[in-house]
């Protein structure tokens, strides 16, 4: 049975110039109108914001990876940086919900930390035969007192923790603070933190667990070693896993490129994206939320626009109604694909102090912070912001048996789709970006 595995940690340590969104205008709707009976508005709100993030954070980090594979959780980033804004005053909550994609003149505070609250819930819901686990520490010194609003708050709305630590003693913290993590990501990270620094004060650690069986699983025996055209001139050879069965896909003209759907048990989905040879640059350059947001509507417009001729033509082919019948459903259901995929495993770690500084998060990480919110006093910055994030691809995964046979598919000829160059990952669940990332040359783990 194949198994996906995305593994995604923030690590912030607090110590003693791109937005998302279009600038203010005019006579957009005060902060607390609210369209009536919507309770959702907050939901969808953040899921949206989280979804412009992830493509601002995305063209950051690959403009610096050097055509590197790139993989992260903007789930998980905007999450800890949201819940600092509990505690966060003047001009520092100002560019953190700026680069958050947040613009306070449409959604108040409160909102932002309600939205939060329900996505929390959504992800951590239980679903069969996919683990889905997301949470938040907050690891203070112990003579520091936080203040119990914000640790309701804390509480409340992101489901968080608050533990005192001695970090004076550095290497116990460490231990202490690596067991933890150790614990609440099923013992896939095991240490997070080295080198903790003994003038820390506050530690605050945001996670998310994934892990989750294909609806259509990968058979290990057709698994094939084959080439893979990495980034330039370079050919390396993969092992290229394949599946025939019905699956959703299609074409999208504005970014020269495949799309192929993948369903998970429990709900999640993969949209995996294939430029054409040459075109990648193109499709990070578009990359925007509203592409990602019309993938699925998208394709199965092109779907249904390159099927309809096949199906009316074999209309006059079939001996009953009911025959007809079927075919036409198998065909609006997905169509016959023979897909190549290649295993690969990716940690992504990145020092988001200097991505977010540059995103526009300056007084955060200086002497102008403002994070009175948390003890009462303006003295606190924060001095280390470590995001790392585990992919692995595989038929059977880290807790999985091997997949077995292969799906029967109507009687068509399968459009054949080779992952054997650089492409585009995104994993969501119920409208929400999970992780995103670029798979440049699968045998490169880093």
């Amino acid at each position: 049975m194949k198994m996906l595995l995305f593994l995604c940690l923030l690590l912030v340590g607090i110590h003693s110039n791109i937005y998302c969104y279009e600038p203010y205008q005019q006579g957009v709707r005060n902060q607390n109108q609210r369209a009536q009976g919507n309770q959702n508005m907050p939901l969808q709100s953040v899921t949206n914001s989280v979804c412009r993030f992830a493509c601002c954070f995305y063209k950051e980090i690959s403009s610096r990876e050097n055509n590197g594979n790139v993989f992260f959780s903007p789930l998980s980033i905007s999450t800890a940086f949201a819940m600092l804004t509990l505690g966060a005053r003047s001009d520092t909550l100002t560019q953190i919900l700026r680069v958050l994609c947040f613009n306070p003149r449409q959604i108040s505070e409160n909102d932002i930390h309600e939205g939060y609250r329900q996505l929390m819930q959504m992800v951590n819901r239980r679903n069969g035969g996919l683990q889905l686990n997301m949470g938040n520490v907050l690891f203070v010194l112990d003579r520091l007192k936080p203040q119990e609003r914000f640790l309701n708050d804390l509480r409340n709305f992101y489901e968080g923790e608050a533990y005192p630590m001695n970090f004076k003693k550095a290497d116990q913290a460490q231990l202490k603070i690596n067991e933890y993590v150790a614990r609440r990501t099923n013992g896939k990270i095991r240490d997070l933190v080295n080198n903790l620094d003994p003038l820390t004060e506050i530690l605050l650690i945001s996670y998310i667990y994934f892990n989750a069986e294909w609806e259509k699983p990968f058979d290990p025996k057709y698994t094939k070693m084959s080439k893979f055209f990495a980034d330039g001139n370079k050919v390396v050879e993969v092992p290229m896993m394949f599946g025939m069965g019905l699956f959703k896909h299609g074409y999208d003209e504005q970014l020269s490129s495949t799309v192929v759907q993948m369903d998970y048990k429990g709900g999640a989905s993969a949209f995996f994206i294939l430029p054409d040879r040459g075109r990648m640059r193109k499709l990070e350059k578009r990359l925007s939320c509203e592409h990602l947001s019309r993938l699925e509507r998208g394709y199965r417009q092109n779907v249904f626009r390159e099927k309809a001729k096949s199906v009316f033509s074999l209309m006059s082919l079939c001996y009953s109604v009911i025959k007809c019948f079927t075919i036409f459903l198998h065909f609006f259901s997905g169509s016959s694909v023979n897909l190549y995929l290649p295993k690969f495993t990716l940690y992504g770690t990145y020092n988001l102090k200097d991505i977010l500084y540059k995103m526009g998060i300056m007084d955060l990480f200086t002497d102008k912070a403002d994070l009175s919110g948390i003890t009462g006093q303006p003295q606190h910055r924060i001095s280390q912001a470590i995001h790392k994030a585990v992919v692995k691809v595989d038929e059977t995964g880290t807790e999985a048996a091997a997949a077995t046979g292969m799906e029967i598919v109507p009687m068509s000829v399968p459009v054949t789709v080779i992952f054997d160059r650089p492409f585009l990952m995104v994993i969501t669940m119920d409208k929400t970006i999970l992780f995103m990332g670029k798979i440049v040359n699968p045998l490169k783990k880093n």
